[in-house]
């Protein structure tokens, strides 16, 4: 199992400031400089919050504007430890780095790259002394390794307040060799380099990927231990990534590759004339699944990779080097083609290469919508009318068993739900500072945001007087290994505990699988909490399908609090609390009856 980034978390806190001033840094970027009360501890509606701490040089804050220019509208619900993104039509927001935090001044300053579009971009344009603005985070701070021979910085001009700060701050004691693409040389700016560090500007269009490639790659190869931060448009750092984890073999915890912000390519043209319906529409106007299909099927036979690997292949050389025989990559390239995954499909000269949506496709992040558990989910709609004619779920019709019994088998299938889990870290405050835990002196995990508990009972300080369970089955507990913080202070086999905690562990779960499991806590203790995603993320693009991806998975729409007291009801159990963490998501208190 690769090694794990480390972060530390923050509370998640509603902040109004106001501006102090502005000040124009490079033709190219703008700084506002923010004051105000709600940067120390304040009070609000009777409840405490923590002083702004943004530790970490490449922290993130969201900024909260609204499309109609009612910001108070498009606020999210401050709930005593987290944030709910209630529904907002018109709410817009942006993440932005601090490029300074000044606690005894009550400061904080932002830099706005000036590209004239864009609403933050806009609006600080506009920003004149005494206007306010809304913001949230930071929810984590990144903890770079303790030791490092070097550090590479690289990024675009949006990456240059975290390198700046960086620079400022110096959060470790090694040599700096600084990469910045900037679109024009009036965007340099002055930079605090000590001796023994370098800086490399470099004068390419936003975005430029191949230049940004290029210069990475013309950078030296350091001796020792070292570490690369990049940040930048993310299309432009695909080729980056795979450069330094394929070929430079970084491991996941010396390389931190972000996408700050994401070019918008211009929309293909619509179908005109009366015999011309279109590559991307059906009737209706209901898009068509063979894009999806045709694209999935590429990622299993390996055409990314391939293509990647060796540009300027044949269709009959890409066929030979993937084993596939007769015309079948013939028949996926048009759509391929059309759809910017490969290009050079009708030009036999050139050769293919990959396009813009292949090079996303190099990310194993946008892999999983068509190659992971959520594919598989997806597929699993395909039965979503016999299931909903004849009971039960579309996995179970799909597979022949449900998804809990497939991932209880299956290491990599698990593996998926507890990285999809990793998320639950920042959400978990409210739950660790609950006063449950002050008798507490065994907890028992389950479930596969097992790993995250973990981690928030850790940053929390109540693991050294906790002794942790871990209740699973062989497989996933190998699994659950690799991701939860000192494994060897765990006990691997369940038993008696004061309390439960089951993360996740009824989202994969049907009615009656999860009904056997909060009996089988029964046996164990006598206090349970059941952690589970009882709403969707409000800011989330993808809201209106949460319900449908709960119901191909286990024949039930999402569980919100009535369905989980109906569950925990029917397993002898009682409600005793709620305890809102944010996001959707809750912590259901259970005791017995």
């Amino acid at each position: 199992m690769a090694a794990q980034r480390a972060y530390t978390t923050h509370p998640l806190v509603l902040r109004r400031v106001t501006v102090r001033s502005v000040h124009q840094v490079t033709p190219k970027m703008r700084r506002v400089v923010l004051g105000g009360e709600e940067l120390a501890a304040f009070t609000r509606d009777g409840t405490g919050h923590p002083a702004f701490a943004a530790p970490g040089f490449d922290d993130h804050i969201k900024l909260i504007l609204a499309a109609d220019g009612d910001v108070h509208a498009a606020l999210p619900a401050q709930l005593p430890y987290g944030i709910e993104w209630t529904p907002a039509e018109h709410r817009l927001t942006r993440d932005y780095t601090p490029r300074r935090v000044d606690p005894e001044a009550g400061e904080l300053h932002l830099d706005f790259v000036v590209h004239g579009d864009g609403p933050a971009e806009a609006w600080s344009a506009a920003a004149r002394e005494g206007d306010e603005l809304w913001f949230v985070g930071p929810k984590s701070s990144l903890r770079l390794p303790e030791r490092l021979d070097w550090i590479h910085l690289i990024g675009d001009e949006t990456a240059l307040p975290a390198i700046g700060r960086f620079l400022d701050e110096r959060p470790l004691d090694a040599p700096a060799h600084v990469l910045v693409a900037v679109s024009d040389e009036s965007a340099r700016q002055e930079l605090a380099l000590r001796d023994g560090d370098t800086v490399t500007w470099v004068v390419a269009g936003p975005g430029d990927a191949e230049a940004l490639e290029a210069a990475v790659r013309a950078l030296p190869v350091e001796a020792g231990e070292g570490y690369v931060w990049a940040a930048a448009e993310s299309r432009a750092l695909l080729p980056v990534r795979r450069y330094l984890q394929r070929e430079r073999k970084l491991p996941k915890d010396r390389l931190n590759v972000t996408g700050y912000w994401h070019r918008e390519e211009a929309a293909a043209p619509e179908a005109e004339g009366p015999g011309d319906t279109g590559a991307a529409r059906s009737p209706a106007g209901i898009p068509s699944p063979l894009p999806w299909l045709v694209t999935r099927a590429a990622l299993r036979l390996g055409v990314v990779d391939a293509v990647a690997d060796a540009p300027g292949l044949s269709a009959e050389a890409l066929a030979t080097r993937l084993g596939v025989s007769g015309p079948g990559i013939g028949v996926l390239l048009p759509l391929l083609s059309t759809y910017g995954v490969v290009v050079g499909a009708d030009d036999g000269a050139a050769g293919l290469r990959l396009g813009p949506a292949g090079e996303e496709l190099l990310d194993e992040h946008e892999r999983e919508e068509y190659t992971g558990h959520e594919a598989e989910l997806l597929l699993a709609l395909t039965h979503l009318a016999p299931a909903l004619r004849e009971g039960g779920s579309p996995w179970r019709l799909a597979s022949g068993g449900t998804v809990h019994e497939t991932v209880a088998q299956d290491a990599e299938r698990y593996g998926e739900l507890v990285e999809e889990c990793e998320q639950l870290v920042f959400l978990l405050d409210g739950l660790t500072a609950d006063p449950l835990w002050e008798d507490v002196g065994t907890c028992l995990l389950t479930g596969p945001g097992s790993a995250s508990v973990a981690a928030a009972l850790d940053g929390a300080g109540r693991r050294p007087r906790l002794r942790l369970r871990v209740a699973e089955d062989a497989v996933p507990v190998t699994v659950l290994r690799g991701h939860v913080p000192a494994p060897d202070s765990i006990d691997w086999t369940a038993g008696p505990a004061d309390v439960a905690v089951a993360a996740k562990a009824l989202a994969h779960r049907t009615d009656e699988e999860a009904a056997l499991l909060l009996t089988r806590l029964a046996g164990w203790t006598r206090t349970a909490v059941l952690v589970e995603a009882s709403r969707p993320d409000g800011l989330s693009p993808h809201a209106a399908e949460a319900a449908l991806h709960a119901y191909a998975a286990t024949g039930s729409p999402l569980r919100d609090s009535a369905a989980i007291a109906a569950l925990a009801h029917r397993s002898g159990w009682e409600v005793e609390r709620t305890i809102a963490l944010g996001w959707g998501t809750e912590a259901t208190v259970l005791r017995r009856a």
